[in-house]
């Protein structure tokens, strides 16, 4: 009679180790949570977007302030980060049913063994998409500080008729054809993933990157309001947060970015309007 041999059962940690939803779901909330606290205490800034919000007036009409911070290298690259990290926190909730769903692909293919890395790798290019847009970001409101369109210390339009003619172009592009496409894209986790392999772990980044760009494509100009409710304003955030995820994972989040692009083309309207007379 000969013994049978057995496969010894897996360890606890390699039984963790297997669920890569569940760790690329944890890394990805705590990468959140961890990008919404340095968002809200505001670091490095002279307030915390708490205090920010709290002085918040009405749309360009922000508090007027003694103290106005002075750019230098060190206050551009604070005002990178703060874009950058607050995108994070922002648009990462959205991508997530993309970035598990590329996770579960990868467990099923021949590299299941490094599906996390693959997992990193493509949050990392899709982050690196929204570093470029908060560069750029922070490059404007330089350049509309400068002129005096925003306020340096509360960082926010001065201008009624600017921040109207903000609203309508944003209410505007909610209807064109970019933004439906991306859209389209945004909400399609299964037809973008299908259409937009690369392989490697160079590829992973880069389709990471791929969907950052559609990402990019469909919510900017919502991310430009910022500008327009305060880029610390954490009422704006929250709300564009929320507004981003629904309009993604909604079934019906086509007519909802309709529905939102003629209220805030009404909106810019009427402040367009009110800041152009003075009334």
């Amino acid at each position: 009679m000969t013994a049978q041999s057995t496969a010894p059962e897996p360890g606890a940690v390699e039984r963790l180790l297997r669920r890569d939803q569940l760790i690329v779901a944890c890394a990805a909330g705590l990468l959140v949570l961890l990008a919404g606290l340095y968002t809200v205490f505001g670091v490095g800034m002279d307030m915390t977007a708490v205090e920010m919000t709290q002085m918040a007036r009405p749309i360009g009409d922000p508090m007027a302030m003694p103290m106005t911070p002075v750019w230098t290298v060190g206050y551009a690259l604070l005002v990178f980060l703060m874009w950058w990290i607050m995108m994070i926190a922002m648009m990462t909730p959205s991508a997530a049913p993309m970035l598990l769903l590329y996770t579960a692909l990868k467990r099923m293919g021949p590299e299941s063994s490094r599906a996390v890395l693959y997992s990193a790798l493509f949050l990392s290019g899709y982050l690196i998409a929204w570093a470029v847009f908060s560069a750029l970001a922070a490059g404007l409101q330089w350049g509309l500080e400068s002129i005096d369109l925003v306020s340096g210390s509360m960082m926010a339009l001065k201008s009624r008729w600017f921040a109207g003619a903000v609203l309508l172009a944003a209410g505007l592009y909610q209807f064109s054809p970019l933004k439906h496409s991306c859209l389209t894209q945004c909400r399609s986790p299964a037809q973008f993933l299908a259409e937009h392999r690369h392989p490697g772990l160079f590829g992973a980044m880069r389709m990471g990157a791929d969907h950052g760009l559609y990402c990019l494509g469909c919510c900017w100009a919502l991310m430009a309001l910022l500008f327009v409710g305060g880029i610390m304003n954490l009422y704006w955030i929250v709300g564009l947060t929320l507004f981003v995820l629904v309009e993604k994972l909604s079934p019906r989040g086509t007519y909802l970015a309709r529905a939102a692009g003629a209220l805030l083309m009404l909106a810019g309207l009427y402040f367009l309007a009110a800041g152009l007379t003075g009334f």
